[in-house]
């Protein structure tokens, strides 16, 4: 949503049919049972990440960090650290540590069973922290932020290992490769990036694309890439797979959580705006935020504060263009 001469407009206010094949049929879709709970925080979700097959960590603007239960619904413990509100949670699968960044400028490390503070901080961006990944041995950490720079830290003493800066660079997302040293970075230039994080070097850098990059996420085999564009006025809302991506998950400021098939761009599963109780929120500017395909077809929709677990189903209402350049 945005504030345009005093009056609160939404960016998505056009059609999608335009992205649908040409034998498409409307069909009905499924009544779908999506469990809702009381919410894990006071004010809007910016941030989800899977910590074990029932567990979940989620950063606010509410600047805490929680740790829930999505089978129960139970909030397992809330942290509190952070000045502001966070922007980003990051996690190794199946660990006990796990990651927050925020527009304090800081990152936060935090132990599952340890009632203190953080266990490790930080410090060292100029402006709000945008990217956060962690590498698949859980020993060092990679950074984006606002500022155009890149860092790598030493997970264990907190120390600044490597600091890389580039010219209009506006970190948006970080996701690191399945044992490899590489880092995928998505940025406000329309630019994805390959880092090798042994020297903090671009290792690679895909065509510029047409709008923002927003998010990206990758592969379990580390094989394939995915990324998702902000678009402009509705248009250009898109999921792009660099490479053969048989099934792709959404979330979108359309209050929208879809499951896409790659191989025709037919939307295979939705869950819609009816189901959430609290609105997405208004400074958001992305419209095609979270794809995240590659986690065992959870898919949370923290800005919606609303979680679903997706099945494998029919190809049903395609709505979202797949582009596979």
């Amino acid at each position: 949503m945005c504030n345009i001469m005093g009056k609160l407009q939404s960016k998505i206010n056009c059609s999608t049919s335009k992205y649908r094949p040409d034998d498409y049929m409307e069909e009905d879709s499924p009544a779908q049972a999506v469990q809702q709970y009381v919410p894990a925080h006071t004010d809007a979700v910016t941030s989800v990440a899977a910590l074990t097959s029932d567990l979940c960590v989620s950063g606010g603007k509410d600047k805490t960090v929680v740790v829930y239960n999505w089978r129960s619904g139970a909030v397992l413990k809330r942290f509190v650290g952070h000045q502001r509100e966070v922007t980003k949670v990051a996690c190794v699968f199946e660990s006990n540590s796990f990651f927050s960044a925020s527009r304090d400028k800081t990152v936060m490390m935090w132990e599952l069973h340890r009632n203190l503070g953080p266990s490790q901080h930080f410090p060292g961006h100029d402006l709000v922290v945008t990217g956060l990944a962690v590498s698949p041995d859980s020993s060092q950490l990679c950074t984006g932020s606002r500022d155009n720079t890149m860092c790598k830290w030493d997970i264990e003493t907190g120390e600044c290992l490597r600091r890389a800066a580039i010219s209009r660079n506006l970190v948006t997302h970080l996701c690191w490769v399945p044992a490899e040293p590489f880092v995928i970075q998505t940025s406000e230039d329309k630019t994805i990036r390959i880092w090798d994080s042994r020297e903090l070097q671009v290792a690679h850098t895909f065509p510029v694309k047409q709008y923002i990059q927003t998010y990206c996420d990758v592969s379990q085999d580390g094989r394939y890439c995915i990324s998702s564009s902000n678009g402009f006025g509705g248009e250009g809302c898109e999921a792009t797979g660099l490479g053969l991506i048989p099934v792709v998950a959404t979330s979108s400021h359309d209050c929208m959580v879809k499951v896409w098939n790659q191989d025709n761009g037919g939307n295979v599963s939705t869950v819609n705006r009816s189901l959430h109780r609290l609105p997405l929120p208004r400074d958001s500017s992305a419209s095609c935020t979270h794809p995240c395909s590659f986690y065992n077809l959870l898919v949370v929709e923290a800005l919606c504060k609303c979680l679903c677990c997706l099945p494998a189903l029919a190809v049903k209402e395609p709505e979202l263009r797949l582009d596979p350049q």
